[in-house]
Parts: structure tokens; sequence; C-alpha cells
């Protein structure tokens, strides 16, 4: 199936500060604040929601394609991409800037100090939808350049594509009458528990609303998994159970690609949702965004383990 994704793509610089902030600050002094922490250790991952995505998906065994901008810094990143069959012929970069970057340094109690340069991203608007060869069968808008989020669901309607909606992160930036054209037009709407109370809240739009008019409605609901509402059903998809817990960055990504595998399968929503649960665990048991591996018959093994065994299952992981 052909999946465009258009979101971010970004690196994530995490470092470690031995100490506390707050035995470093002087209320007094606020007006004058200026400091500088030596970190003990600093790791470099590949992220970025739109390529976190997108990795799962491709070892799920789908040629995803990639919509978005980066920088001159992004060899390596495609590289990466390539080698697990994403395709990025639709990634665009920008030769004066340097791929997004998010920059967390945590201390000892787990306070963390963050900046976040868009970079690239602030050039997403430049791409279209309507220059898409061939026409995509379903087109993910995730967090990105507000203009470009809003762009890309106005050509989706005018071009009639299948849309799936992940405002999530920005929804808080993004204005109601911005998040109401991605709803007007999408087939599924994802987002977590407390973004969706934020849609509603910014929309004018109970969730009562909000389900009549989006045909599907998905919510992550963290350690007590996921919920699907499809019409006039609702599915209630549990966790994997970890086998350790390393880092719950990107977990919500990695479910993602594990729900777009199932859908580009037309496989039924329970199913779609536990492939997403099993993804989203794999991804919680490693440090980084895109730092999980697995075989198909590694991930039909545990999904057997899991949920039972399912004939479906085992034609979407062969």
């Amino acid at each position: 199936m052909n999946i465009v994704l258009t979101g971010s793509v970004a690196f994530d610089c995490l470092m470690t500060f031995p100490g506390l902030f707050r035995e470093q600050i002087l209320p007094d002094k606020l007006d004058s604040l200026s400091l500088s922490f030596l970190v003990d250790t600093m790791v470099r991952y590949r992220g970025g929601i739109a390529g976190n995505i997108s990795y799962t998906l491709a070892l799920l065994g789908e040629r995803p394609r990639l919509m978005a901008t980066v920088g001159k810094d992004f060899d390596e990143y495609r590289a990466a991409l390539h080698l697990v069959g994403v395709d990025t012929t639709l990634t665009k970069e920008i030769p004066d800037c340097y791929t997004g970057s998010f920059f967390v340094t945590t201390d000892r109690s787990g306070c963390q100090l963050a900046s976040f340069y868009p970079g690239a991203m602030g050039s997403a608007a430049e791409l279209s939808l309507q220059d898409v060869t061939p026409r995509p069968d379903w087109v993910v808008i995730s967090p990105n350049d507000p203009a470009a989020m809003l762009k890309y669901a106005r050509e989706c309607r005018k071009l009639g594509l299948a849309l799936m909606y992940d405002p999530s992160q920005q929804a808080a930036r993004m204005d109601g009458p911005e998040i109401a054209e991605g709803l007007d037009g999408c087939r599924i709407l994802i987002c977590n528990e407390y973004e969706y109370s934020l849609i509603a809240k910014k929309t004018g739009r109970t969730p009562e609303q909000i389900e009549s008019a989006v045909p599907v409605v998905i919510v992550t609901l963290g350690e007590k998994g996921s919920r699907i509402k499809a019409g006039a059903r609702t599915y209630e998809i549990p966790v994997v159970p970890p086998r350790r817990i390393a880092d719950p960055t990107g977990v919500g990504d990695a479910f993602r690609g594990g729900l777009l595998t199932g859908i580009a399968h037309d496989a039924p929503w329970k199913i779609c949702g536990r492939l997403g649960a099993l993804a989203a665990t794999y991804c919680l048991e490693e440090v980084g965004t895109q730092n999980h591996h697995f075989t198909h018959a590694e991930f039909l093994a545990r999904y057997t383990e899991t949920f039972g065994k399912d004939p479906l299952a085992e034609i979407i992981l062969t």
C-alpha cells in the first residue's frame, strides 16, 4: 500500500547532569540568570515523529514514503532509513539549514531543561501533496510546521485522499479552526487521552460530536492500552507486557507504525490495534526511538504468545 507520511524529522540529543538544577538556581538572581552545566553523557539518536513511524512501518514490511524537509546533515539518517526500506524520494533537503534537533539535559532527579531547533522543518509548507505520484492510498499528517499541517489537510480534502490525522503535540500550538480543518477531512483521528480533551476544548466539539463525524477515532491511553472507536463499535486494546522498560520516548510513534501495517492489509481493527501495541512495546524496551529491532518471525511469535494464534496476523507477518 502507498502510504505517505508527513511530519517532523529530527535528531534527539540526550544529556545527563549528575547534580540537581534547583541547587544551581539563585531565586534572587533570576533577572540575570546565566548557567552552564557540565554533563556526564550525551547520545544522539534519529527521531522526529514521521521518521519514527516510517521506521517501524518499514520494519514490518511496508515501504512508506517519507514526505518531509530535512537539512544538510541528513545523509546518515537517510542511509539508515533506506537500510530498513523507507522511501525518501519525497524528502526535500534545505541546503542552508540543519535538520530539526531536540536538545535535552536531565538531572539526577529527572528534571529536564530542553530546547527544540525546528531547522529545516520550518520549510515543510513548501511541499505539496498535489505533486505526489502515484496517488497515495493513505496520507498521515503528524506534528510538523503548523502551516504545513494546515496545507496538507486542505489538500487531502481537495484531492479526496484518505487521511489519518495525528495533531498530537501540536494540538497545544494550533488553534481550534486549524485543528477543525484536519478533523473535517480525516477518516482516522489518533491522539492520546489528554490531547483528545484538548482537541475537543479548542474546537468546541464534544467527543460524541467528533466520533459521529470521524469514522475512526483512536485514543492511546498509556499503560492502559488504547481505545479504537470505529462506527458503532469500540475496541479496547491492552498493552503487551514489556520484558524491560528502557525509555518511553517514541512508543506512540511505534504504535502508529504497527497500526498502519494492519491498515495496509485491510485487517480488522482489533488486529490493527494489537500490531500497534506490540510494536510500541518493542520500542519501550530500548533507549531511543529507532533502536528497536525484530524479524517478522520474532514479532509473530510474540504476538501469538500475547494474543493467541491468529491466521490473519500470520499472513500479515509472513
